[in-house]
């Protein structure tokens, strides 16, 4: 099978993408680290946790949400556990899974972090666009992600990483 390159276009495109992906990632993981002492992915998990019924979730649907392997976010949650934000319940219909539930300590340290991480966030990306821009970031994120979740040979369902019991190393 050839190779399709990239076309210049294409190529000057992915550069900037990465380019401002990693940009994006590493203000935000500075604010979380100066303001609640944690990196973006926990932070992540508490307001997906925040925002749910009664402050919980499925360890395997919180990992859907965070898209991470289910043993990334074992580790991330028990961290979380051991500082006190977190806590896990057992699922009373499955006695395999377990349920994360965000703590009224973690709830306080979201409502104090929240408004340093959404003025990140602004600053370093909404204020950059117009409100088409924001819309036409939304469709192409979007259609990236389903483009990537879909089982149509690339990648399979159990290649997404919620899925995965660990993540491949790399040699």
């Amino acid at each position: 099978m050839k190779t399709r390159w990239l076309t210049s276009k294409e190529q000057r495109a992915w550069r900037a993408y990465i380019a401002a992906t990693h940009l994006l990632e590493d203000a935000i993981d500075r604010q979380l680290q100066q303001d609640a002492g944690m990196p973006h992915l926990y932070y992540s998990i508490l307001a997906s946790l925040s925002e749910a019924p009664d402050r919980g979730l499925r360890m395997t649907d919180l990992a859907e949400r965070s898209k991470i392997t289910r043993s990334r976010l074992t580790y991330a949650v028990s961290r979380l556990e051991k500082d006190g934000l977190v806590r896990r319940e057992g699922y009373p219909s499955d006695k395999r899974g377990s349920t994360a539930v965000l703590t009224d300590e973690g709830m306080t340290l979201l409502e104090r972090t929240a408004p340093g991480h959404v003025k990140t966030v602004r600053s370093a990306l909404f204020d950059h666009l117009t409100e088409e821009q924001v819309e036409q970031l939304e469709a192409i994120c979007a259609g990236i992600t389903r483009a990537l979740e879909e089982d149509g040979g690339r990648p399979t369902a159990d290649d997404v990483p919620w899925r995965r019991r660990s993540t491949p190393s790399c040699s």
